[in-house]
């Protein structure tokens, strides 16, 4: 098979919130794959910013949606028409041939889902170490993370119930559903991830805070009030 006849068979799908200085360059570092097929889908939560005018042109469909990943994500999704689905943090890029590995393991493992090793781009050389142990957790539990480029075919999306609404942790419990299907297909190239949140809030201060709100979903906690704790506006009613 032609590597656009595997591209168009994949929607990435991008849920922005005032990402004006970040979205030409996102969108340029995906043009490779936009012309061998794939289609971009940009989900807009609200920007008030110049993000919608940044996505115009370089983009298959940009949409507005309630702001929160999941609702975009979701949103994005049911518009998208591609069979396979790959849900793309603005401030992360794929590796240059992520549309061939993509749909390679999924056909090649049988699998329905899977994600990629990650990289966290930035100064401090915990944040490789970081990395390092974010992939070697993944692997061992069968969960992913956002960062890591989620990928799902429409079938598998559709029959777990898309990502659950709630404003944090959305990764980790699509994970959770689709492991009931097939565990993920691990690809071992790496998507480059921003550790712009790391450098601002503090490396080992940020992954403290994560494993606890980590810790305290397993628990039972309210997704709503982690997503507080971890400085998430709330959504507007």
């Amino acid at each position: 098979m032609t590597p656009s006849c595997l591209s168009r068979r994949l929607s990435i799908i991008v849920p922005v919130l005032d990402e004006g200085e970040r979205i030409s360059a996102a969108l340029e570092a995906l043009s490779p794959l936009r012309a061998r097929g794939a289609e971009i889908v940009i989900v807009d939560g609200g920007s008030t910013d110049a993000t919608l005018e940044g996505a115009e042109g370089a983009a298959d469909l940009v949409i507005v949606a309630p702001r929160g990943r999941a609702s975009q994500m979701n949103a994005g999704a049911l518009q998208a028409r591609g069979e396979t689905l790959l849900f793309l943090h603005c401030d992360t890029q794929l590796p240059q041939h992520a549309d061939r590995l993509v749909l390679e393991a999924l056909a090649r493992s049988g699998r329905v889902w899977g994600r990629f090793d990650v990289e966290l781009a930035g100064r401090p050389r915990m944040l490789r170490v970081i990395a390092a142990l974010m992939n070697f957790r993944s692997r061992l539990t069968g969960i992913a993370t956002g960062d890591q480029a989620i990928f799902v075919t429409r079938e598998a999306f559709t029959k777990v119930g898309h990502y659950p609404d709630i404003p944090l942790m959305e990764d980790v419990a699509l994970s959770k559903a689709l492991k009931r299907l097939t565990p993920p297909a691990a690809i071992k190239e790496r998507a480059i991830a921003s550790g712009r949140r790391f450098e601002s809030k503090g490396v080992l201060r940020l992954v403290l805070l994560m494993w606890t709100l980590r810790f305290a979903y397993w628990a039972g906690a309210d997704p709503g009030l982690l997503a507080k704790r971890y400085g998430y506006a709330p959504r507007s009613p």
